[in-house]
């Protein structure tokens, strides 16, 4: 076990950052991606469901804003949808209304502000 503590730790905020959980290797179920270090299985990525996934998202955004993303003036909401848009956040089924409640706007403005970003 001697390098992989510190590929876990390496690989650690990436799975942090996707919403994922890391499991031994012995636990992984077949939807688990097992990663290995040197030729051994070190650890399992437990991937999110899709819709826990956006809802990840939407709260790293509001720690990063520092504020809750309903309290963000227009042009900066325009500029989350952009950027939920870029990350596949509207595949998700729902995802929509999901965003615009975290909005605090109603599903015809995310509609707008993506439909704007179209137009540019």
């Amino acid at each position: 076990m001697t390098g992989e503590e510190p590929f876990i730790a390496a690989v650690k905020p990436l799975v942090d950052a996707m919403g994922g959980a890391m499991v031994p290797p012995d636990e992984a179920g077949p939807e688990d991606v097992v990663l290995a270090w040197e030729g051994a299985d070190v650890v399992a990525v437990r991937l999110p469901q899709l819709a826990d996934s956006l809802d990840h998202i939407l709260a790293a955004m509001e720690r990063r804003e520092g504020r809750p993303l309903s309290d963000l003036d227009r042009r900066a909401k325009q500029e989350v949808v952009r950027i939920l848009e870029a990350r596949g956040a509207f595949a998700v089924r729902h995802g929509v209304e999901t965003v615009a409640s975290a909005l605090g706007v109603s599903r015809f403005t995310v509609y707008n502000y993506l439909n704007r970003e179209k137009g540019s």
